[in-house]
């Protein structure tokens, strides 16, 4: 399978597990994968991140070596389907400390945000409670900042913020 020309035949969930499914647990492929994600496509970083989002989720292996570039990624001007699905799959790894800081502050800049759509939110929510664990100083900012849109929030962005509420209260 050649990968950017399986991710440019069509935008569908199945053709998403199709290449999913080819990659496997196999790095060089995902690796080829990272690189393409990682290009200057719009298309092509777009598809790929749901790819990227679903190897991660199948075998979180995978993203231990290009989490550092995959994290500092967002700190470019990416489009919405990137920052969704790389927030994503963040919400459920563990982030080595070192690369904490830097996503805590990419999260915190989308949670603040007032363009960002609510997925990308509400996945920033979740890796910032996650976050809180390790670092519990962090939490009274994350509990300002969730208080704050509640009352004029959507009911998706009001559901996962009130379920991060009672989830940090214990840290």
């Amino acid at each position: 399978m050649i990968l950017k020309q399986q991710i440019l035949k069509e935008n569908s969930k199945s053709n998403t597990v199709k290449i999913a499914d080819y990659i496997a647990d196999d790095p060089d492929k995902f690796e080829e994968l990272i690189s393409l994600f990682l290009g200057n496509d719009y298309r092509v970083t777009q598809r790929a991140s749901a790819v990227v989002s679903l190897c991660t989720s199948n075998h979180p292996q995978l993203i231990t070596p290009h989490l550092k570039k995959v994290i500092l990624n967002l700190k470019k001007d990416v489009n919405t389907a990137v920052k969704r699905n790389t927030v994503r799959l963040l919400q459920d790894i563990d982030i080595p400390n070192k690369l904490l800081g830097e996503a805590a502050d990419i999260c915190f800049k989308f949670l603040e945000s007032k363009q960002e759509p609510i997925a990308v939110k509400a996945f920033s929510m979740t890796v910032l409670a996650n976050i809180c664990k390790k670092e519990p100083d962090l939490k009274r900012e994350l509990q300002i900042l969730i208080e704050d849109q509640l009352p004029t929030g959507s009911a998706g962005f009001k559901n996962r913020g009130n379920k991060v509420l009672k989830q940090i209260e214990n840290y």
